[in-house]
């Protein structure tokens, strides 16, 4: 273990409180980018729910309150995960300038803030929402900051496929905010995310593989192989294309949704095969595409859900 590493783990260390880093330190051990996308399908969960939210539904400023503790309780999630990663985030370069592997927060203050926020975010929206919204809430940070970043990430090469069912989970906690009770609908929206997720961070994985041979963390490019990564890649793709087209297969959404839908969909199977068969050399770049497209693609899909019953309506 070289010097610089070792100094990297000392500056970790620190009293169990929050008297180390600035505001702009805590915020960004929230991830911030990421906790965006969540926000944004917990909103098209609650706008799909039935009544969803103004006069019929959810009150508006309930609405927000609900969309702020559920960003809150993924930040908080995000903050675990920092706390328990932080000896491999000090390995590899995409994570080595976060908050707790650069010394600016330390590891107790990272898993105290993550603690108690994750606690007011999940009694917050019991008090304020109802019961099963705070349920399924708590659930996403326990299943997110203990079984995927304590067990699944460092165990198994289908850590981030069984890990998505936590980044899956927001649209569902949206629809029971609003309606106080789950169907089928917000369960479909949890299985396109589900499995977006794979192919979406496995594109990544090609480009940061040699980050997560150093760090040790068994992605599937480590332990498969690049050809077996993009296979998957393949294969996941075209399942989710079959997968978004459920809400019209099965009568809860129009052809507005299904024609944009197929079109987005087939884009992105197009991109992943062609990253597939794709040469060595262009492989990182074309993965990049893949990653940033994928991005744009679930956002696009969870626009066109409420604008296709605008469009009913």
């Amino acid at each position: 273990m070289s010097q610089d590493y070792e100094e990297t783990l000392a500056k970790m260390q620190g009293p169990a409180s929050l008297d180390a880093g600035s505001a702009a330190d805590y915020i960004a051990l929230m991830k911030p980018r990421v906790m965006s996308l969540v926000v944004f399908t917990a909103l098209v969960g609650m706008i799909m729910a039935p009544g969803g939210f103004g006069e019929n539904g959810l009150h508006p400023v309930l609405a927000i309150a609900a969309l702020a503790l559920i960003s809150v309780g993924a930040g908080a999630s995000a903050a675990l995960n920092m706390w328990y990663d932080a000896d491999i985030d000090a390995i590899m370069s995409r994570t080595k300038d976060r908050p707790v592997p650069s010394g600016r927060v330390s590891k107790d203050s990272a898993l105290v803030f993550g603690l108690w926020v994750s606690g007011l975010a999940v009694m917050g929206m019991a008090v304020m929402i109802n019961y099963l919204s705070a349920a399924l809430l708590a659930f996403t940070i326990f299943f997110y900051a203990v079984i995927y970043t304590m067990f699944l990430k460092r165990a198994t090469a289908q850590n981030i496929v069984i890990g998505g069912a936590a980044g899956a989970l927001p649209p569902v906690i949206g629809w029971a905010a609003a309606a106080n009770s789950l169907s089928i609908e917000p369960l479909i929206y949890f299985a396109i995310i589900f499995f977006w997720t794979p192919p979406h961070f496995w594109a990544l994985a090609l480009i940061k593989n040699d980050d997560y041979k150093a760090a040790n963390v068994p992605m599937l490019p480590v332990t498969r192989g690049e050809k077996a990564t993009l296979r998957q890649i393949v294969a996941y793709s075209i399942v989710l294309l079959g997968v978004t087209l459920l809400p019209y297969t099965m009568g809860f959404s129009g052809l507005f949704y299904a024609a944009g839908a197929s079109v987005l969909g087939l884009i992105f199977v197009g991109m992943c095969v062609y990253l597939a068969f794709s040469k060595d050399q262009q492989r990182n770049r074309i993965a990049g595409m893949t990653f940033v497209y994928s991005i744009f693609y679930l956002f696009l899909l969870f626009v066109l859900l409420p604008a296709d019953k605008l469009v009913g309506a």
